[in-house]
């Protein structure tokens, strides 16, 4: 299914038709698909909603970058457009970082039930000297092989250089998502933490590399009603990972019965 927000076509699905609303907010560089398989652990008594965020999947970028709260904005338009009035929010990674957002603000056209955090992101790390290190390498080399006069005698080993810049996500993205992940990951929403009111869950992979499990007890210290489920042996995607384990946590959270 699409709808169309500012102009954008929006690429959408919803499984179910109860009266309790459950949205997904998916992670960075994912398609709605991937998470099907949790859209089939609620029952009969909810509607789960998956979308892509614009840049992402079936959806149109935004026409110049977006942060976070640009991206925040657009939920509510979202939830707006298909008429939603209250709704459970579940976030992995990136749309962890729209979550704590939205549960911040004191005007959004919806209500938020519980929230579910699963290896979410929106804890900015602290460097260490060695990075610090290859930061300022980084930018030395950057400005050198940016140089006109440098590309012109050394076109090839610049465009090398440049091709290994980043992680995987960046070096995929377009243009103007490489600059939407850029903003994203330079804040850090530590502060905001507190200010979520809702029951929280945070379900995390002990194994996660790229939000890692520290990150999960610094949120559960700082939200106020959180509790943490660890799924053992998983990482980033650890609802994937670890099905099994992640659907009994939902089911208990959610106090429902698994659809199968």
């Amino acid at each position: 299914m699409n709808t169309v927000i500012d102009g954008l076509n929006i690429n959408y699905k919803i499984t179910g038709d109860g009266p309790e609303t459950v949205v997904m907010l998916q992670g960075w560089g994912t398609t709605l698909n991937i998470y099907d398989s949790v859209a089939k652990y609620f029952g009969d008594g909810f509607k789960f909603v998956q979308f892509d965020f614009p840049g992402f999947g079936g959806s149109d970028e935004p026409a110049e970058p977006w942060n976070v709260d640009a991206y925040t904005d657009f939920f509510c338009k979202f939830t707006e457009a298909l008429g939603i009035k209250k709704a459970s929010l579940l976030g992995h990674s990136y749309g962890g970082r729209v979550i704590i957002k939205l549960a911040n603000r004191d005007n959004i056209p919806f209500e938020i039930d519980r929230i579910v955090l699963i290896d979410s992101a929106g804890i900015l790390p602290k460097k260490t000297l060695s990075q610090k290190f290859r930061i300022r390498k980084y930018k030395i080399l950057k400005h050198l092989f940016n140089n006109k006069v440098f590309y012109a005698l050394f076109p090839e080993l610049a465009e090398d250089w440049k091709s290994r810049q980043g992680s995987a996500d960046y070096r995929n993205a377009s243009p103007i998502m490489r600059r939407n992940l850029v903003l994203a990951v330079n804040e850090d929403l530590t502060a905001l933490l507190p200010g979520i009111k809702q029951e929280t869950l945070l379900v995390w992979g002990d194994l996660d590399k790229d939000t890692p499990i520290g990150d999960a007890h610094i949120m559960k210290e700082k939200i106020p009603s959180s509790g943490l489920a660890v799924l053992k042996g998983a990482g980033h995607y650890s609802f994937l990972e670890k099905p099994v384990e992640f659907k009994g946590i939902l089911q208990s959270f959610f106090e429902i019965g698994v659809k199968e």
